[in-house]
């Protein structure tokens, strides 16, 4: 049986690391190194770094950065935020990425999640599905970093790019993000089991039982968190303890 990861996200805006509540990330957090840093000694499984406004500002990813991440990084490291097209991949992966975030490039241009998995390997292309509720009540996909309604549903989405050769998808709540209340337990479970490859949940952990519930609940096979391992006294090893105890496998 695969082992639950503990991921812990990297939110990275303006030349430093961000606090994001619902996507509205302003709140400064500090260097992304020195995070990077910080989690080597905590034995994570994995880390998110997303470049929260590249899209929407039109930048590439920093390459120069993510390769100053990288060289200091000890755990896989998923990169996202600014992807354009097959050759930001190569360029991520080359710099040190282990794995890539796609989302609205995904949405636009479908074709760039084939040639990525084609080319690199499924298990380097992660689709990162933002979901939101919209105007009428429904869950529909976002993109642009939350400010795009796609008006897909994130079912159907999620069937798609695993068609098309994803190896991953990142599942994050931006009605959740940053508060801290717990995960969307309904759209985790829905796409789970939509899938057969791994999702990663994320947007609103808090506690450790939030953690717990994306897995038993959600079917999540991995947990991603910001807020709650940057700003509450809970370590991603506490995390992976308490997931044991619970008869979850982890690699504690």
């Amino acid at each position: 049986m695969l082992k639950t990861r503990v991921i812990p996200t990297l939110l990275y805006r303006d030349f430093t690391l961000v606090k994001g509540v619902r996507f509205d990330s302003r709140r400064v957090v500090g260097s992304p190194v020195q995070a990077v840093q910080v989690y080597n000694l905590r034995n994570v499984d994995e880390l998110v770094f997303l470049d929260v406004t590249a899209t929407t500002d039109e930048r590439r990813p920093d390459f120069t950065l993510i390769d100053e991440i990288a060289d200091h990084c000890f755990m896989p490291l998923c990169v996202g935020g600014g992807v354009r097209d097959i050759e930001d991949i190569r360029s991520l992966l080359a710099v040190g990425a282990d794995k890539v975030a796609l989302n609205t490039v995904a949405v636009e241009d479908p074709g760039v999640v084939r040639a990525g998995s084609d080319r690199f390997g499924a298990q380097c292309i992660v689709v990162a599905i933002d979901t939101k509720v919209d105007a009428h009540g429904d869950v529909t996909v976002w993109t642009a970093s939350g400010s795009h309604d796609t008006g897909l549903d994130p079912i159907v989405w999620a069937k798609e790019v695993e068609a098309l050769g994803a190896g991953e998808i990142l599942l994050q709540s931006i009605d959740h993000d940053g508060v801290m209340a717990g995960y969307d337990l309904d759209t985790i479970a829905l796409v789970s089991e939509a899938v057969s490859i791994p999702v990663i949940a994320s947007g609103g952990a808090g506690t450790f039982d939030h953690l717990h519930a994306a897995i038993t609940t959600g079917r999540a096979t991995a947990v991603a968190a910001a807020s709650m391992f940057h700003f509450t006294e809970q370590t991603p090893m506490e995390a992976k303890q308490y997931l044991a105890a619970q008869g979850i496998p982890t690699r504690c």
